[in-house]
């Protein structure tokens, strides 16, 4: 008799462990996912003056196509980057300004904008401050120091942008530095301000164009301020 009594409570616990609910196994955490660069073949060689900086330090200047005709540049992208002339330095009191055109949609939202406070741009300490839109009507701004990137303002809507939202559409972009503030506009409407600590201070200016983009960037002036 007890052995048929712990034979039956065996049985149950037996069966109330077989009716419990299985455990669900945990979604995989998601990742982004990026589009490789795409194969240009270009001539490797920049306009005049010009120099070229990639996020990929393998890649080479023959993975886009750069051309320059009355002052307007245009871009074919594989891979983002940076473009400048040394030798325009964006110091104390400035107004730097140039018009985008993108010429066609890109699969994501792509972005390009200007940069200030370029510093040692052909080294492993390289340090920029990037203002930048994208097709989908917002801006962003973002530092650069060596690998290591920080959004100071992450993408945010850019009101201003002109329809159909930077395709085929001209949009200015202009960063105005007087005292002690750094003012960032599109189409001549202010979208944020700065200190000069947290814009990065003076340095070399320029444009900067991600990848996968074929753009046009016009009017690119650096004017000093009295």
């Amino acid at each position: 008799m007890r052995r048929f009594t712990i034979a039956v409570a065996l049985a149950a616990l037996t069966t109330a462990s077989s009716q419990k609910p299985a455990a669900q196994s945990q979604p995989a955490p998601q990742t982004m996912q990026h589009d490789a660069d795409k194969t240009i073949k270009g001539s490797g060689k920049m306009p005049d003056g010009w120099k070229v900086r990639f996020d990929d330090a393998t890649a080479k200047p023959d993975a886009v196509i750069v051309d320059e005709k009355d002052g307007t540049l245009t871009f074919t992208t594989g891979p983002a980057g940076i473009y400048y002339k040394p030798g325009m330095k964006a110091e104390k009191d400035y107004e730097l300004t140039a018009s985008f055109s993108q010429l066609k949609p890109s699969e994501h939202a792509e972005a390009y904008g200007l940069f200030i406070a370029g510093q040692d741009l052909d080294k492993d300490t390289q340090r920029y401050t990037y203002f930048l839109i994208r097709q989908d009507g917002k801006f962003l701004i973002k530092s650069r120091n060596g690998e290591a990137t920080k959004a100071i303002v992450d993408w945010t809507a850019a009101p201003s942008m002109r329809e159909p939202k930077g395709v085929k559409t001209s949009n200015t972009l202009q960063i105005r530095a007087t005292g002690d503030a750094v003012r960032f506009y599109v189409n001549d409407k202010p979208v944020h301000k700065l200190t000069r600590a947290q814009a990065g201070g003076d340095g070399v200016a320029g444009v900067r164009v991600n990848h996968n983009l074929n753009l046009q960037v016009g009017k690119l002036t650096l004017k000093k301020l009295e």
